[in-house]
């Protein structure tokens, strides 16, 4: 018998195109929210009132892209099931899924746009997708930094001396506190090359459904 396994990551990043379309198809996604904990797929079809025919097709073709994995199996009467659990819990599309249409930063000449900062967090992605991947072969882990907070400004006067003395805080802790990223040559500089991205942005506020709904 096999034993499942404990062990499901947070967040897949998925990076070809047939695993992709995999992942988007509708009845899929349902089918991997139910298998964040091990289930056949007679389990999943009775979750979703479904035949076990159908889902069953649809969870080989899950495992066959590395979305679901083996996780055990079960006896039931005379029968022994094969149960299944999503490699992750959560799932991201990495921007190289769209080829050529991916956002470039570079082809958006409004710096301060929306558009510019969308497409400077796709390169954010993609980078981290790549240094992910790498990380798991060489059996480490990525170091990264992330800051998230949540304010407001007053006026457009307000929001512009914020970018200012923010610009010059950064720009003075980055000569501080690291080495230069290229040699005079040209060249890669010794160390780790990291990339600080910072972003703000106004956001719509997310609509609270009223209490007893």
């Amino acid at each position: 018998m096999e034993s499942p396994s404990e062990i499901l990551v947070d967040l897949e990043c998925v990076e070809e195109g047939t695993r992709a379309a995999s992942l988007l198809h509708p009845l899929r996604i349902r089918i991997l929210a139910l298998a964040r904990a091990p289930a056949s797929a007679t389990e999943i079809a009775g979750k979703l009132r479904m035949s076990r025919q159908k889902i069953n097709y649809h969870v080989r073709r899950l495992a066959e892209e590395g979305l679901l994995r083996r996780a055990g199996r079960r006896r039931k009467r005379n029968m022994v099931e094969q149960r299944y659990v999503a490699v992750a819990r959560s799932f991201v599309l990495a921007p190289v899924v769209l080829g050529d249409l991916s956002a470039d930063w570079r082809r958006v000449q409004d710096a301060a746009s929306a558009e510019f900062l969308l497409a400077l967090t796709t390169q954010v992605q993609s980078d981290l997708a790549r240094a992910s991947k790498a990380a798991r072969a060489a059996g480490t882990r990525v170091s990264t930094l992330s800051l998230k907070s949540q304010f407001r400004f007053e006026s457009g006067a307000q929001r512009a001396e914020f970018a200012r003395a923010l610009r010059e805080a950064v720009v003075e802790v980055i000569a501080r506190h690291s080495a230069v990223n290229e040699l005079p040559s040209g060249r890669p500089a010794p160390g780790v090359p990291y990339r600080l991205v910072l972003g703000c942005y106004p956001y719509a506020e997310e609509e609270v459904a009223p209490e007893g709904e």
